[in-house]
């Protein structure tokens, strides 16, 4: 419990009214004094009592697209056997606060409270901790109990209407390329081999036993699939900051078609990120979470992360998120390694052009980016 700066002025001014009117004998100073000493006391006396209840919040949801509607619930309860006095329950929100006027509460009762979180821009908000707060009728004194836990709000990029591309690489040694997804979910039988415990019964080879006498079993490998490959520039000098919440909304948007179409993707940022998963609901969710924080970097070293220029993992179809003013010499080395490869560059210039080889857009906005790119892909 403690006094607020008005209950620490009246305070103040009480004893100096009360001191004027002992000095100078005057009769109303003593009684404005002593009224001010009074209602100081009072609110202690109202106040130095805490809150007795418990408190449980939720987030509905706790992933949300950017401008969406996200709601917290809090439930309040009395479990004590008298009545809780009114009282307030200020959350916070990132930077933004919210105070919640909790009712009167009877023994063994509880109420349910709901209201908004700010969504209005990308990111990881750390809700809470909740502080329920006492105050006397004059506001002179205030009783503070934080309480709860704290929860998680992400605020994913917005998304937009779009279609997806991938483009496939060799299923069998003995199969060319192809881009059919329907492909997705089966496995290559790579060889036989003998049995060892922890192998599928279901995948004894019978035949292979019978003739050798010994247990043999399949040996299989997941085929190459169709896959989409995305690399985000976080750069700041060719996106300036409201330009880049337009490229990461573009790279969402993409990637989340692309994954719940059930396509493997991978994606990557000029600043060295590098996430790949298999296609699904679930895949979806880990790449908006990532995006979810991307942040801009004054990296110099250039568009590609080394993760493209080497190594073994090529091929497919990637998509290029950058500036409307990128130089073409940035994308020579991912057209020997990927049979598709677009550019959305993002800016004052608009149109489509094919550059080496590549597929590029300019767009001013996301919107208009992705426009483009379903008509182009369609």
């Amino acid at each position: 419990m403690r006094l607020t700066g008005r209950g620490i002025a009246v305070l103040v001014s009480a004893g100096a009214a009360y001191g004027l009117g002992e000095l100078g004998g005057y009769p109303v100073f003593r009684a404005l004094g002593g009224l001010g000493l009074g209602a100081v006391l009072a609110a202690v006396l109202l106040t130095v009592r805490g809150p007795k209840v418990s408190v449980q919040r939720g987030l509905t949801p706790d992933r949300v697209e950017r401008g969406r509607a996200a709601l917290a619930t809090l439930r309040v309860r009395n479990t004590g056997s008298s009545w809780q006095p009114a009282f307030d329950a200020h959350d916070s929100a990132g930077t933004e606060r919210q105070q919640v006027r909790i009712r009167r509460l009877g023994p063994d009762s509880e109420a349910t409270y709901r209201y908004e979180l700010p969504t209005s821009r990308r990111g990881r908000i750390e809700v809470g901790p909740l502080t329920l707060e006492r105050r006397d009728p004059l506001g002179l004194a205030r009783n503070r109990l934080p309480t709860g836990e704290t929860a998680t709000l992400w605020v994913h990029p917005k998304r937009h209407p779009t279609r997806t591309v991938v483009a496939g690489r060799p299923r069998h040694h003995h199969v060319g390329r192809t881009a059919d997804d329907s492909l997705r979910g089966s496995a290559d039988l790579r060889d036989v081999r003998p049995y060892v415990v922890g192998d599928e019964v279901r995948h004894l080879h019978w035949k292979a036993t019978a003739r050798t006498g010994q247990l043999m079993v399949r040996d299989f490998v997941d085929p190459d699939q169709p896959r989409l490959t995305v690399l985000l520039d976080t750069r700041t000098e060719p996106l300036p900051a409201a330009t880049f919440e337009e490229a990461v909304e573009v790279a969402a948007s993409v990637l989340f078609a692309a994954s719940m179409a059930g396509h493997r993707c991978r994606l990557l940022t000029s600043a060295g990120t590098d996430l790949a998963a298999p296609g699904g609901a679930m895949a979806s969710r880990l790449f908006l979470d990532e995006l979810c924080v991307v942040e801009q970097s004054d990296d110099r070293s250039g568009l590609l992360p080394k993760a493209l220029t080497t190594g073994s993992s090529s091929g497919g179809a990637i998509v290029v998120v950058t500036g409307a003013r990128g130089t073409a010499g940035d994308l020579a080395p991912l057209l020997v390694r990927y049979s598709s490869v677009t550019v959305l560059g993002l800016g004052p210039v608009h149109g489509v052009a094919p550059i080496l080889g590549a597929r590029v857009i300019l767009a001013a906005d996301a919107t208009e980016a992705l426009q483009q790119w379903t008509g182009v892909i369609g």
